[in-house]
């Protein structure tokens, strides 16, 4: 098959394309199909007009349009449009069913009929989702929430990272064969270097590390503040490691409360890093935690970081929401806590910290249970097969 993936976005520095389309492109194309990205890269400006092959995929950054983002969809979305239809796809998936890309998509269905085309969400992505946690228009928003409930049904196959959002696609009224359930995947990588990275952060071998990988965007920050003083309390000896950066500030806001609590001269904050050095951070830690606020935008998403987590074979402590208890065995790959417990979390981790065995345990659960059932692999050959019934067709 020749597909095109439609990307919401540019590679950087967000993580859809590289965390999710990606790999997924990469798995499709050892099985003998031919992918090709086309990204409007907003997020990253310089890359307007570049094409690149990423791990063997080529990625066509179409020329950004004059003006602003809204003055500028029009003519983006047909740049979009031209650069897919170019390829003479045999199917085209849009990821994420907003933006340029879904107007692309649009113009797809309206001017190409025969074309036989995917959308992929996920998150929720309007009313009540993530158009409250950007600081979107009132225009964009009534956009993205129009062109979410019309882009999913309209589509000859839905593939839905979550299990909550596949419920709510088929409450739109998608009938259940026209869906795919279709989580983050990983691929069977090494582990980070464990003993050079602490080097390098000046802990030492023994020192307990705690480590907080997120975008800050999924708690409440109080909870946080308590977890982590609480933490430092309990275990003195311990160091907490931020991987990840806010978009409101809530870095500066941690390192205030840390301070204000006592806890700064345990801190270390790695802020935004290049995705080659993530392996590596996550090997030097002990535990990890990850909280999770108890919302319907959390209870739909598939936050990719989790897997990441425990691929890197870290013993997880998170809460109990959503797609997080996909994952997570409670005891065998990780541990679940009550949501917003920020008590229960503290405990747990305290009782890691003191419990080596435990703790690498639940590492070699989490590995073993994210490359078993999550492989981008086995994720492709039910997508090759997902594809082969939206077109018609019957492969062997």
């Amino acid at each position: 098959m020749n597909i095109v993936f439609l990307a919401p976005f540019g590679i950087r520095p967000k993580g859809t394309v590289l965390a999710r389309m990606l790999p997924l492109s990469v798995a499709l194309q050892e099985r003998g199909h031919r992918v090709t990205i086309v990204a409007p890269p907003y997020t990253n400006p310089e890359d307007s007009g570049r094409e690149e092959l990423l791990r063997g995929v080529m990625l066509r950054n179409v020329r950004l349009g004059p003006g602003g983002r809204a003055l500028s969809a029009p003519v983006v979305a047909w740049r979009m449009y031209r650069a897919a239809m170019a390829e003479k796809p045999d199917l085209v998936h849009l990821f994420k069913p907003k933006g340029y890309g879904g107007l692309a998509l649009l113009l797809i269905k309206l001017l190409r009929r025969k074309v036989r085309v995917c959308v992929d969400t996920d998150d929720l992505e309007g009313k009540g989702g993530m158009n409250e946690r950007h600081a979107y228009s009132s225009l964009e928003k009534r956009l993205y929430a129009w062109q979410e409930n019309s882009l999913l049904p309209m589509a000859d196959g839905v593939t839905a990272a979550s299990r909550a959002l596949e419920q709510l696609v088929l409450e739109l009224g998608v009938p259940a064969r026209r869906i795919m359930y279709l989580p983050n995947c990983v691929d069977p990588l090494p582990l980070g270097d464990r003993s050079g990275t602490r080097q390098r952060l000046c802990i030492g071998d023994d020192t307990p590390l705690v480590l907080l990988y997120t975008r800050f965007f999924e708690f409440d920050q109080h909870l946080l503040y308590e977890l982590l003083r609480e933490i430092s309390r309990r275990s003195p000896a311990c160091r907490l490691l931020v991987v990840g950066s806010g978009a409101k500030g809530e870095e500066l806001a941690l390192q205030d409360a840390a301070q204000k609590s006592g806890f700064s001269d345990r801190l270390l904050m790695a802020g935004w890093v290049e995705a080659a050095e993530i392996p590596n951070l996550l090997a030097a830690a002990d535990v990890a935690i990850y909280p999770f606020r108890d919302d319907l935008v959390n209870r739909t998403k598939c936050p990719a970081k989790l897997t990441e987590l425990m691929l890197a074979e870290r013993a997880v402590v998170a809460d109990r929401v959503g797609q997080l208890t996909e994952y997570i065995q409670d005891g065998k790959s990780g541990i679940l806590c009550r949501p917003g417990d920020w008590q229960e979390m503290a405990d747990r981790v305290v009782e890691l910290i003191e419990n080596p065995d435990l703790r690498r345990s639940l590492g070699s659960g989490a590995r073993r249970r994210v490359l078993d059932d999550f492989a981008w692999g086995a994720a492709a050959a039910r997508l090759e097969e997902f594809y082969s019934n939206v077109l018609g067709v019957r492969r062997t």
